[in-house]
């Protein structure tokens, strides 16, 4: 957690020669990446290195971890920013030999390690030591090999059997020497927001351990990205990553690591374009949040469900005239947006600037029917608390950490787009709890509103000769062997970021996806222990996961 020595680093930027000095002779190699200085450490070293930057230097946030096999190593890449300044950032490569593919565990010094240590040991077969629960994450424990690796036969047909002499219909049971209960939650869509399973243990009534067991919607899609082209094959699959209404912000996560990867710059038009339609998304992403998290906690189905999804689709059709597509856009293309706003221009503006004038009455209504409601702040009110320092520690990011108090938003912290030339605020709350995530995303839809509307002026003035839609960008795109680069964009949920490795071709060699959502899910054990199945319920619903997000 934080010490004494972070606070007092946290406003500093050090140098990559002052994180030399700090590692000392403890660090291999220089391995930069295009967004970070990087630095290879020995397995042994790990925790040590880790301890280092996160107490000395405030590397406080493990932005992603990322596992990848070459011909020679295997390699896991801690990527370390600062809930201060993300653009402080840091990579720790830590190599380990074919014959025997074991590192220390980062788990100790990052809580969010855990889970991203287990997918690498799922899918590409490190072993991390001192790891508190290194088993699959992803596929069943009784898969045979590591999909990723190299040896791996992607042909072989795979029976996966049962753990040996557990019968999965079991019929319940006694057990004399236990006083707690075994419940099952899900994997049943309905109360667990997509195709989720937590194993929950009760002591009566209260919830004393969880377990979320995810991989039930792997759809494999780093290892199709890794298989299409950036110029053209890539761009339409983000779209499928959080599918509710999120599309859009998706594209933006894998064009601006494309873009640094290639060097390409953006037309400023097609900038105010993205930004603008990057903030319908998240207005429509909001929406349907509010709606699910009200029929979680007091089933309101007539009125605030129905409520919401009257307003997305409002939002919805706006895309479409844009995009369109409803959901699945691919609207975003490398170095800029496939074409201009829809004609007749006028139209297009009045229709948007009906919804964002009719927004306001409603935002109230929401006020009046859902946070005033005396049931919804019982149910809300000091239940799922997550405290900042904890939420730091998983990775938390988006309207969880930010209800959680901690001010940390890419769109201003890192930026990109038009977002630094816009007036508008980050939402924070204090509460931590349940309540104040649902108030963060209700207030953020009032700034996505502002943020529309100053777009909108400017696409209403933008002189005709010089709307640019897209950039002058090759036909092939071929970045140079060996180029690494994570880049991350303020999605919905959170932070979504990519990490890419190329390998000379129009393709790239190492595709990891950053999921805002699965980063959150961890922490939703520390959110619910000692409480009941119904906060439980509302903790999960609060953190607006997605589980396509989740499994990728």
């Amino acid at each position: 957690m934080s010490t004494e020595p972070e606070l007092e680093s946290r406003g500093v930027d050090l140098t990559a020669d002052d994180l030399a000095a700090l590692i000392g002779d403890r660090a291999l190699a220089r391995d930069d990446h295009l967004n970070a200085p990087g630095f290879v450490v020995n397995p042994d070293d790990v925790q040590d290195v880790l301890f280092d930057l996160r107490d000395e230097a405030g590397f406080d946030h493990c932005s992603c971890v990322t596992a990848q096999q070459y011909e020679d190593r295997y390699e896991t890449i801690y990527h370390l920013k600062k809930y201060a300044d993300p653009t402080d950032e840091v990579s720790i490569v830590v190599p380990t030999t074919r014959e025997a593919p074991i590192s220390e565990s980062a788990e100790p010094v990052y809580r969010t390690a855990d889970w991203h240590e287990r997918e690498a040991y799922d899918l590409v077969g490190i072993e991390y030591d001192d790891h508190p629960d290194l088993r699959r994450i992803l596929l069943p424990e009784t898969w045979q090999g590591h999909p990723l690796s190299d040896d791996y036969d992607q042909d072989k047909p795979q029976v996966v059997t049962l753990t040996e002499h557990q019968n999965p219909i079991q019929p319940d049971h006694r057990d004399p020497e236990s006083d707690t209960m075994f419940l099952n939650i899900g994997p049943h869509h309905p109360a667990t927001h997509g195709v989720l399973h937590v194993k929950t243990v009760l002591d009566g009534e209260t919830v004393v351990d969880i377990d979320p067991d995810i991989g039930y919607l792997h759809r494999c899609e780093e290892q199709m990205c890794q298989q299409g082209t950036y110029r053209h094959q890539i761009m339409p699959y983000p779209d499928r990553w959080d599918y509710v209404s999120s599309g859009l912000l998706n594209e933006w996560a894998y064009a601006r690591a494309i873009e640094d990867l290639a060097d390409i710059d953006v037309p400023e038009y097609a900038q105010v374009i993205r930004t603008m339609g990057a903030e319908l998304c998240r207005i429509a992403s909001h929406m349907l949040a509010l709606g699910t998290f009200a029929l979680d906690v007091y089933g309101e189905f007539t009125a605030i469900f129905m409520y919401t999804f009257r307003d997305r689709e409002i939002v919805q059709d706006i895309l479409e005239d844009l995009t369109g597509q409803r959901m699945m856009f691919n609207y975003f293309r490398v170095g800029g947006v496939a074409w201009d706003l829809p004609e007749p221009r006028e139209e297009f503006f009045e229709k948007t600037r009906d919804f964002l004038d009719e927004l306001p009455a409603k935002v109230d209504e929401y006020n009046d029917m859902v946070t005033s409601n005396e049931i919804f702040q019982t149910r809300c009110i000091d239940t799922g608390v997550l405290e900042p320092e904890v939420a730091k520690q998983y990775g938390c990011t988006g309207p969880v950490v930010r209800g959680s108090g901690v001010d940390y938003d890419l769109r201003r912290d890192d930026p990109y787009g038009y977002y630094p030339n816009l007036e508008w605020d980050v939402v924070t709350r204090d509460g931590c709890d349940n309540y104040a995530r649902v108030l963060c995303r209700m207030e953020e839809v009032e700034e996505s509103a502002k943020i529309i509307e100053q777009c909108l002026d400017l696409l209403e003035d933008w002189p005709e000769d010089e709307r640019e839609v897209q950039a002058n960008v090759p036909r092939t795109l071929k970045p140079d062997a060996d180029t690494e680069t994570y880049r991350a964009v303020e999605a919905a949920k959170g932070e979504l970021g990519i990490y890419m490795r190329s390998d000379g071709t129009d393709k790239p060699d190492r595709f990891k996806i950053r999921s805002p959502c699965f980063s959150n899910l961890q922490a939703l054990g520390e959110m619910s222990e000692g409480e009941y199945i119904p906060d439980l319920i509302a903790s999960l619903g609060s953190l607006d996961i997605v589980l396509g997000e989740v499994d990728r």
